[in-house]
């Protein structure tokens, strides 16, 4: 295990920093008893540190009212909320060919069941939606764009600031899903004129799994579409309209909140920036050293501007599935194969009808040594098909 490499951080960050095992384990040794339910000392202990949290994520992302910070189990949990909650019959959605399943198919399955018409804004040749591709398909009962923020598949970030420019300017909510981008590049939903963010803690956040959340900005409201315990006022037979509640159903996972609480003051003491650069140069170091390589085919990989630290790459002649093995079994090299649980993006780079294609995904413990094995790893993968 300690020889491992790990290439999959676009699937969770491992290893965590040392400091969130630490405060997770103290934290539920000492505190780990149900917030909100009475009034005894540990109790409020707890839920103090899940409000700090709840302000913690308020202020990462620059919003308003920490009430409105709600914590889900995932960023799937949370856009599932935002969308069967901000979207009813004869309505119109808006989002794109490079989304992840955890938008696909609730908005898919809005379609099929309830009637909702949804349109996906394909990118172009360097992994970009054209933000002025969507006025264009605007309609008069267009209620929600959500839009992968950093694709998970090809490391793009979209300009979120010029798509919600236009969405202002027609008064239609954006959601973005920062799955793969919070903790990697600030997000800032007011100077990106963003309504709805949607997260998880066990990426790039480096909590984590099983939390996650969603900040509904002032004016936008969401249905609650689940109904249970919320801890307060219980002699009411509905469930409770007000912020978090409306949107935070039975015991939530405070051992997950602690984590990302340690994983967030973990990325402030180091420095967000810091982290972006350092893994940005081994993704370009990787990208240059992959290029080099007769018969590596990568996408969307030409300019790393406004990108995260994803590639993603194919062996000539070998099935992703396989060349992953090889990385694995051969290297010790942990990687991702397939579709990525994104097929139209696979779709529109033509690598679908090959069963998808490699993932790597840098983190903030890779080193220089890891990329270098990496790419000699690739090298002798793409040689032996020579032979």
């Amino acid at each position: 295990m300690d020889k491992l490499i790990f290439l999959d951080n676009g699937a969770t960050s491992f290893p965590k920093p040392e400091e969130v095992y630490t405060f997770m384990d103290n934290f539920y040794r000492n505190y780990g008893v149900n917030p909100g339910r009475s009034g005894y000392d540990l109790c409020m202990e707890t839920g103090e540190l899940v409000e700090n949290t709840r302000k913690m994520m308020t202020e990462f992302f620059n919003g308003t009212d920490p009430n409105r910070l709600c914590f889900s189990y995932n960023s799937t949990d949370a856009l599932n909320l935002i969308i069967n909650g901000m979207l009813k019959q004869g309505d119109h959605a808006l989002t794109t060919t490079l989304e992840h399943n955890s938008v696909l198919r609730p908005l898919y399955h809005l379609y099929k069941y309830n009637g909702v018409e949804v349109d996906h804004i394909p990118f172009d040749s360097m992994g970009f939606i054209n933000p002025d591709d969507f006025p264009k398909k605007f309609k008069k009962n267009t209620k929600l764009v959500v839009i992968n923020h950093a694709s998970n598949v090809i490391g793009t970030v979209q300009p979120i600031k010029d798509i919600g420019k236009h969405c202002r300017e027609r008064g239609i909510p954006l959601a973005i899903d920062v799955s793969q981008s919070a903790g990697k590049i600030p997000i800032d939903i007011e100077e990106m004129n963003v309504d709805v963010v949607a997260f998880t803690g066990h990426k790039s956040l480096l909590g984590p799994t099983g939390i996650g959340g969603l900040y509904v900005s002032e004016g936008i409201e969401i249905r609650h579409t689940r109904a249970g315990g919320t801890g307060v006022r219980s002699a009411v037979r509905t469930h409770l309209d007000e912020y978090p509640y409306r949107l935070e159903y039975g015991t939530m996972n405070t051992l997950g909140v602690a984590g990302l609480y340690a994983g967030v003051k973990w990325i402030e003491k180091t420095g967000m920036n810091n982290i972006h650069e350092q893994e940005m140069k081994l993704t370009t170091m990787l990208r240059d050293g992959l290029k080099d390589i007769e018969g590596v085919t990568m996408y969307c990989q030409d300019d790393l501007t406004n990108h995260i630290s994803i590639l993603l790459f194919n062996v000539d002649g070998l099935e992703a599935l396989d060349t992953g093995t090889m990385l694995d079994v051969d290297y010790n090299i942990a990687c991702r194969t397939g579709l990525h649980c994104a097929p139209l993006v696979h779709e529109q780079l033509g690598t679908a009808e090959i069963h998808g294609a490699v993932r790597f995904g840098i983190g903030p413990f890779n080193t220089e040594e890891h990329i270098h094995t990496a790419i000699n790893a690739v090298r002798e993968i793409a040689e032996s098909r020579k032979k």
